[in-house]
């Protein structure tokens, strides 16, 4: 049998070939119905002005479902000889097209890679052509990758807690900000949590914008009794966890506007303070109601236009006295780190004082 002709997304100044357009993406729901592959790429170029405003000038991986958001799909992690029907996509894919540009970036491992760094609604369109659904953009500009402008706080439901309970969190933690004199920008995750962007001055490095990250959710923590910055999952509870390390290098959020691989198509949908507060089901902000909300206007339209210090949060670190926290396992061990052993598995005359293994 041969093959459906390709389509033709007009994107920007351009137009954009998309392949096997009528593939199903996601299937329909009780509530949606289903989505094609070039169904996703009109809806980048639909919320264009939302879309570029999370993406433009950051270099960005790419979460890859090539063959759509069907039942038992499973997304890779990355670990050699793994099986995984998607991928995350973090070096240029190969047939890039000449308008897509790249900017180099440096892993925690000290290993380099170009990846994508969209400058025109084109290249998100063309990625959705090679099955990108999310956008994971680094919280930085490619004229200086080494200095986040980004300040991200994840709050992500623990089981036994809900999406109800992010968005009560995040009101204590926009009383919080709003004491410390800083402005935060909230969005749904397209599943159960909720982010709160931060624009910051570019020159502090991406160990201290942790450190700030630390420093607000440990406060937060002093605050409010459902709250936890426990990295271990097994003393966390059922609580909302500020999971600090999300701003550590080559650790990205799904990006304002990304679709998310869940059924029907949710989308990462900024909001306001108020909207928030009174969202029910993030689920429905999805593909087919997202661009005419933000025919209305981005509430996040504002967002670039004055940069904080996280001094203050820095304060909040220093004064918690707790120091620092366990990094990703993939990071070398960091200095100042304690032991990175889930603590039930610890034996505490293994370990000297500094947390180090001491060898047999």
């Amino acid at each position: 049998m041969p093959k459906p002709p390709a389509a033709e997304v007009i994107a920007g100044d351009r137009v954009v070939r998309v392949s096997s357009p009528d593939r199903v993406i996601y299937p329909a729901t009780d509530t949606t119905p289903e989505v094609t592959k070039v169904m996703v790429a009109q809806y980048f170029a639909d919320v264009e002005d939302g879309l570029m405003r999370a993406l433009r000038d950051r270099p960005t991986a790419l979460e890859r479902w090539t063959k759509g958001v069907l039942p038992g799909m499973t997304l890779g992690t990355g670990r050699p000889g793994e099986k995984a029907d998607a991928f995350y996509q973090k070096r240029v894919p190969v047939g890039a097209p000449d308008y897509l540009e790249s900017c180099e970036i440096t892993f925690p491992s000290g290993r380099t890679a170009l990846e994508v760094c969209p400058t025109e609604i084109a290249v998100p369109v063309w990625c959705a052509h090679m099955g990108t659904l999310t956008f994971h953009p680094w919280p930085v500009r490619r004229d200086d990758v080494d200095h986040p402008d980004e300040l991200r706080i994840d709050l992500d439901p623990q089981p036994g807690t809900d999406f109800t309970d992010a968005v009560r969190v995040a009101g204590v933690a926009k009383d919080l900000l709003d004491e410390l004199g800083i402005a935060g920008w909230p969005k749904t995750s397209g599943n159960r949590g909720v982010h709160i962007y931060v624009r910051i001055e570019p020159r502090w490095s991406f160990e201290e914008v942790r450190h700030a990250a630390i420093g607000f959710g440990r406060e937060l923590e002093k605050r409010d009794s459902d709250v936890t910055t426990a990295w271990w999952k097994e003393e966390r509870g059922e609580r909302i966890f500020v999971d600090f390390n999300q701003n550590c290098r080559d650790r990205t959020i799904a990006s304002a506007y990304s679709l998310r691989p869940k059924p029907g198509a949710p989308v990462s949908t900024p909001m306001t303070w108020s909207e928030l507060a009174d969202v029910r089901d993030p689920a429905a902000y999805n593909l087919f109601t997202v661009p005419e909300r933000l025919a209305d206007g981005d509430p996040w339209a504002g967002i670039d236009e004055r940069a904080f210090s996280i001094d203050p949060l820095l304060r909040l670190y220093e004064e918690s006295g707790l120091g620092e926290m366990p990094f990703p396992p993939d990071y070398p061990k960091m200095p100042g780190e304690p032991p990175r052993v889930q603590p039930s598995k610890k034996v505490a005359a293994h370990w000297d004082a500094d947390g180090n293994r001491i060898e047999d």
